[in-house]
Formats: structure tokens, sequence, C-alpha cells
């Protein structure tokens, strides 16, 4: 039986053949590299831990080599590009809220919850102003790109103020936000423009010299405004709220451009970054996720994202795209530095000397002569200088600098009191009422007096005896002769070397008085006289 079936089943031929097609092998989940990934990826990471507390603000220098501030709790530290290490560091009374940086790198502006926002020298780690104007915390400072003497700030107090930090004061208070203004950012077009964000939904722009305090273009974003930035081009922002990224089209009437909603919480904070020195701008957005994201806004696409061990506060960009700083809300920052591409240098290198030797002019001239015409060297800027003119030649002599005193030093560096006693040693009455013209203006008169010491009070009070009736400087002198005796009146009476300044004194203003009544007797004479003359 099994042999039958065995014989049948080999008879048997198949009617048709069907094909099979072999399975397909399963694709990879890993995405192609882009010049995006690429280039974020190249960042060398780098952490920086034991900051104590959220790292709430990041701010580079815009001058080489770039250090960037970081604020946490009450502290701002300053840390260097090259190294990734703390150099310096500022101590305030409450949180620091924001930082930022002067367009020449010199100073640096920093708001605290305390309602302050101070103004300090980095290299001499001095505080130089401290700006007290706001009823709530401050919530953003702001320098102006290319203005070196005005600040922007805001607050919880709804107002954003703008002020001259030279004087101290506030030059208008600009309200018309409903609620906290957490946020605000700076034209790099324009230094008298800015745009604003608060918790009431709306983005608000100001230009300074509206003389009203109204603001000239108002945005919703549908949600309270985290952080704003203003893109290059300065016709553009971008704002955060939730786990939005809007960026929108001033010029265009406030239309916006582009929404990216993919993060899963809050978005804290915005940067603009550059890839390379020749690249495109990208926006870079970081959340309380722990996600920062890459948004390419030309496409209103992400790409590229990158995924930290914390929820995430700010993010900053060095203006030479060179490091990337990332504020994690458990003290920690994680810097990155670019990686350097010896191959790719080589390569740059190659065609710069390519095409330097395909555009240069062959000559004749030997190789010293063609080394010492090379700009890196000394000789390249002497040359010409031993020249005579000729009998056509235009001669333009070179203007001399202008050498400061040292009275005018010391005021530069915010040192009135050693400025005042500086310029009443040196006994000349008009730079010493100029330099007394320029405490009042600064309001630091007063401060400079109670704070002299006994000879430094003995040349002030010897300087006002003999010049306080002198017709062109009276009207100065004798209010500060007044303020010098109510200040210091108990100090003065009670030293024997007062004793004939102060006799001296009294003797000049008798005397003063008693010509001015004579003068005014003389005017009661002849005003009638004038007035028959007259008819």
């Amino acid at each position: 039986m099994e042999e039958e079936l065995r014989v049948r089943l080999n008879d048997h031929q198949p009617s048709k053949i069907f094909p099979v097609k072999p399975k397909s092998t399963p694709k990879t989940l890993s995405k192609p590299e882009t010049p995006d990934s690429r280039y974020w990826s190249s960042f060398k990471p780098h952490s920086i831990p034991n900051l104590v507390s959220s790292i709430s603000a990041v701010a580079f220098s815009p001058i080489h080599p770039h250090s960037f501030a970081v604020a946490h709790s009450t502290t701002v530290s300053l840390f260097s590009s090259n190294t990734l290490t703390a150099s310096r560091r500022f101590s305030f009374k409450d949180v620091v809220s924001s930082v930022s940086f002067r367009s020449d790198g010199a100073l640096l502006a920093a708001s605290d919850l305390s309602g302050t926002v101070q103004v300090f020298d980095v290299k001499e780690r001095m505080a130089l102003r401290s700006l007290r104007s706001h009823k709530a915390a401050a919530r953003f400072v702001k320098y102006p790109v290319h203005d070196k003497l005005h600040l922007v700030s805001g607050g919880d107090d709804g107002v954003v103020k703008y002020w001259d930090v030279a004087g101290g004061t506030v030059i208008s208070d600009l309200i018309g936000h409903k609620d906290y203004v957490r946020c605000g950012d700076c034209s790099p077009v324009n230094d008298s423009m800015f745009a604003t964000g608060s918790y009431d939904h709306t983005i608000k722009v100001w230009d300074a010299r509206v003389g009203n305090s109204k603001w000239i273009a108002e945005i919703n974003h549908g949600a309270p405004v985290e952080d704003i930035v203003y893109l290059p081009s300065g016709g553009m922002i971008a704002t955060a709220g939730l786990n939005s990224v809007k960026v929108w089209d001033l010029i265009g009437g406030g239309r916006m451009v582009c929404s990216m909603e993919s993060h899963n919480k809050t978005v804290t904070c915005l940067s603009v970054g550059r890839m390379g020195l020749e690249g495109e701008n990208r926006i870079v957005s970081c959340s309380l996720d722990g996600y920062m994201k890459v948004f390419d806004y030309g496409r209103g696409k992400v790409t590229y994202s990158m995924r930290f061990p914390a929820p995430l506060m700010s993010v900053g960009i060095s203006p030479d795209s060179s490091v990337r700083v990332v504020g994690g809300s458990n003290g920690m920052v994680f810097a990155g530095k670019k990686k350097k591409n010896k191959a790719r240098d080589e390569e740059e290198k190659k065609k710069a000397s390519v095409m330097t030797s395909f555009w240069s002019v062959k000559s004749e001239v030997d190789e010293s002569r063609r080394r010492a015409l090379r700009p890196s060297y000394f000789r390249y800027f002497q040359r010409g200088q031993s020249e005579k003119p000729s009998k056509d030649d235009y001669l333009v002599k070179e203007s001399k600098g202008v050498k400061l005193t040292r009275h005018d030093k010391l005021l530069k560096k915010f040192r009135h009191k050693e400025a005042l006693v500086s310029v009443l040693e040196e006994k000349k009455p008009a730079d010493v009422v100029a330099v007394m013209e320029e405490l009042v203006a600064r309001r630091k008169i007063v401060k400079c007096v109670s704070n002299l010491e006994e000879g430094e009070l003995g040349l002030l009070l010897g300087f006002l005896q003999r010049y306080c009736t002198v017709e062109r400087y009276s009207k100065l002198l004798m209010a500060l002769t007044k303020k010098v005796l109510e200040t210091r009146g108990e100090e003065i009476n009670g030293k024997e070397e007062f004793k004939g300044i102060l006799r001296n004194l009294k003797r000049e203003v008798n005397q003063e008085i008693k010509i001015q009544q004579s003068l005014l007797e003389i005017q009661g004479v002849i005003a009638p006289l004038m007035r028959i003359a007259g008819r």
C-alpha cells in the first residue's frame, strides 16, 4: 500500500508553478545623517556640576573670546569659553533672574527678584550702578545691541522700564501689559526698538523714541509667553509659550510664519544659533521635558533633538558658534565645545593657498621682498613712512588725542570722592567747579562731602572761603557752603584748625552782603533817573 502511494506521488506532475517572492528585509530605525545632525552632534560634551541651584539665565559676551555668564541662585559666575572654568563671581542679595552683556563686553547687567538691576565692571568686579524702580521682582534685563548708555528691564509689576545707566534714572515707564512681564529682547538693527512678552499672552513691540510710551505693535501668542528672541534680520521674532515655539513676521503686520509644537512640556528658553561662521541660522529651544531642539524656521521643521538628564531652564550659543551652553534645573551646566576637524581644516588651508596662488600677481621681486610685504610682519605696517611728500601732495596733520587729567580718569571710573580731592589739590578753581557740577549732575556731591576726612574737609572749606563770593562761582559755591555747614557742622565746630577758616568765611560773606546792599541803594537812586530819561 505504501509503495503504491509513493509511485502515485512520483508520477504526479504539477499543472502550474507559482513563483514565491522572498520576504523583504526589515528596515533599520536609524535616521540618515543630515548636515544639521552632523553639525550639532559635533559639540564635545562637558558638564559643570555643583552650582547649587537652578540655572536661571545664560549670556555670552559679544567680544572674543566670548566668555559666558551663568546665573544660579544669588550668584553670577563668569566662565571662560576656552577652558570652561569659572574665572569670576558676582554676588547678589536675592535670586538672579537675568543677565546681559554690553556691546563691548566691559559691563554686565543683572536683575534679581528683589526688583533691583545692577551693573558691574567685568574686569574690576565692581558694582557701578544699582537701579531700583521696580515694585516687584525684575525678570529680565537687556542691553541694546550697539547702545552703551541704556538698559531695558521688565518685571512682575507689569512695567517695562527704559533706563539711563549713566544717570541711574528711568527715562520712560512703558505701561501696557496686564500681567507679569517675563521676557524681552532688543532689535539687532535698531537700538531704540525692543519687544517684551508677558503672562497676559501678548507680545508688545516698543520704540523708545515714541513720546507717549505706547507700543507700536501687539501680537497674541495664545499662551503665557516664557521667552522671546529677535531673529538676525530684525524683522522677525520667535516666541515660546507652553509647549510651542512660534515665529512672527513684524514687517508683515505680526503674521505668524510657522509654529513648532514638538516639546511635551513648557518651553523655558530660546536662543539663535548659527551653523558655522557662514551657515544658516537656527532657533534653539529647551524645555522642562529635558530636550533641546533645533528648529529650521525657513523650512518649518525640527532638524535636531538632544535629550538631557534634567529639566532645562536656559540655553545659549556663542557668537562664533564654537560653544553651546545649556542650564538645568539641578544646578548643572551642560556645556559643549565644537570639535576641531583636522582633515577639514587642512583641506580649507589647501583651498585657500590654491586660491591665493591663483590670484597672486607674478613679479620678479626676490623672496625677501615678498616676505617683507606680508601683513604678518611688522615692516608691512611701516612701509612708506620715510617717503617725503611731493609738491602736489596735500598734507593731513594727525590730530593728537586729548590727554585726560587725573580727576577725569577717576570720574570715568566712578571714584567720585577721590576725583574731588584730586582736583582740590590742584588749586584750579575752574576745574574744581567743573568737577563739582559733574558730581551734582550725578547726585553724588552730598555723599562725597559726608565721606571726606579731616584734612580733605579742610581743603574744601579753604576753597569755599576763597571763591564762594566770586561772581562766576557764587551760585554753586554758596549753596554748597550751606550744605557743608549743615552736614558737617558738628565736626567743624569742634576743631581748632577750622576756626580761622570759618572766621574768614564769615567775614567774606558779611562783606559781600554789604556790597550787595550798596549796589541795591545805587540801583534805587538810578532807576527813577533812567525812567525820566526814557520818557
